[in-house]
Parts: C-alpha cells; structure tokens; sequence
C-alpha cells in the first residue's frame, strides 16, 4: 500500500474528490486505499475509476465502513 485516505464521515462526492487529489499526486501504478462510510460510495468509487481508467483492486463493506483499494493508471 503506497498511500491510506480516510474520507469517514464524507458525503458524496467529497469522498472521490479526494481519493481523485490524492492519486494525481501518486506515480503510476501506486496503489491507494481509501476509507469511507458514505453507502453511496459502493457506487461512486467503481465509476469513477472505470471513467478515469484507475483499476478497482477491491471494494468491500464490512459494519459500515466500505474501503476501496485503487492502483493508479500509467
């Protein structure tokens, strides 16, 4: 993991607008995790990175906190 992001707490969009500065700060091929609990998330992170070409590692939920593990394009 090249970088941690908590957007706890967030609502949407803020959550991606972060997590998007954060990875334009990133080399490519890094690797972000980012920490949320807005639900609409679940839906927001895997547009976002099919729009901007990012690949989703893994987006899963567990007690309301959702993480997503994103590796920047290159």
């Amino acid at each position: 993991m090249n970088q941690e992001l908590d957007t706890s707490g967030l609502k949407c969009p803020l959550p991606v607008l972060k997590a998007k500065k954060a990875l334009r700060a990133m080399e490519p091929g890094e690797v972000i995790r980012v920490t949320a609990t807005d639900p609409d998330s679940m839906q927001d992170f895997p547009e976002y990175c099919a729009n901007a070409g990012h690949q989703l590692l893994q987006a899963a939920e567990a007690e309301g906190v959702f993480t997503f593990r994103i590796r920047k394009s290159g």
